[in-house]
């Protein structure tokens, strides 16, 4: 796999490294060894999938709170995403600002989302579906989430919002030490 860290820190982008031959190829997408490594957390609890039906369906920001915070690894299977993070750890230098990155079935890629980052993400495919990869259980009292276009973060978005849960849609705005 190649790693690389994006600017915000702890969270990275991966891409795999497929070993090619007549059948088609064949590929690492986990290894817990390459990713202690790099410091990130090794553990997988749970694994989640989400299939959306229309371009523009947005999913977020999610993230729990201690002590059930959790990781993720988030690749699109099927489609393409764009796909956000927001770093809400209040001692980071990077605290409040975000990163996106287009995470399709083509490109295989993969995005690492640190503890104490908000996630989220926006299908620019009709029929897309997200597979993660999470360190912790969902637990409901800790969940918590962010608004989409709240002006804490300013995220732009690649397109018009189609469709959002009323929850994502109202998540009260985000504010410091939540």
């Amino acid at each position: 796999m190649n790693i690389e860290q994006t600017k915000l820190a702890g969270a990275y982008l991966i891409d795999i490294k497929q070993m090619v031959d007549e059948r088609g190829f064949f590929a690492r997408g986990w290894c817990q060894n390459e990713f202690e490594a790099h410091g990130m957390v090794a553990k997988i609890v749970q694994a989640n999938m989400s299939f959306n039906h229309r371009q523009g369906t947005l999913r977020g920001m999610h993230y729990q709170v201690a002590p059930y915070r959790e990781t993720k690894l988030v690749r699109c299977t099927r489609g393409a995403i764009y796909d956000v993070i927001v770093d809400l750890r209040t001692d980071s230098p990077t605290y409040l600002q975000w990163i996106g990155a287009e995470l399709t079935a083509d490109n295989r890629r993969m995005l690492f989302v640190p503890e104490g980052f908000a996630h989220g993400f926006q299908t620019l495919n009709d029929a897309s579906e997200v597979f993660y990869q999470v360190s912790e259980f969902y637990t409901p009292g800790a969940e918590r989430g962010a608004r989409y276009n709240d002006p804490a973060f300013d995220i732009a978005w690649p397109l018009d919002v189609t469709v959002i849960s009323e929850k994502d849609a109202n998540w009260a705005d985000f504010r410091s030490g939540q």
